[in-house]
């Protein structure tokens, strides 16, 4: 996995959490995340497919892969992130945004990192069938 995307990902989202780009109470709060997580994981495959030398269609083929990668590493990392944070809140808070602080920023980097591994590794499945 290229730690370097990762770690400019995690970077770049902490950045937005710190700015208050995110909104906390809306749906853009999400859409915000989705866009930055699908962002960092275009990089990813143009990564890979600069560095491997992809034609045109090995180009959309590394894109489609690592989008649906980062999507169900999302959708399947969201609880397994998100249920231990909020335990360890405490505090009765029903969602991540409600706890807020560090426990919203941890939050953050973490399924940053569990989506781009997604991402990778659907990319690295799709390699060894090449």
């Amino acid at each position: 996995m290229p730690y370097i995307i990762v770690l400019i990902a995690v970077i770049c989202i902490m950045v937005l959490q710190m700015t208050g780009t995110i909104p906390m109470d809306a749906v853009g709060g999400g859409l915000v995340i989705a866009a930055a997580t699908f962002a960092a994981a275009l990089a990813i495959a143009v990564h890979e497919a600069w560095t491997k030398k992809r034609g045109v269609l090995g180009w959309i083929v590394n894109i489609v892969v690592s989008f649906l990668g980062a999507f169900f590493a999302a959708q399947f990392g969201g609880p397994l992130v998100a249920i231990p944070l909020l335990m360890l809140a405490g505090g009765g808070s029903s969602s991540l945004a409600a706890a807020g602080g560090g426990v919203m920023s941890v939050a953050l980097a973490l399924m940053m990192v569990v989506a781009l591994a997604g991402s990778s590794g659907a990319l690295w499945l799709v390699n060894r069938r090449r």
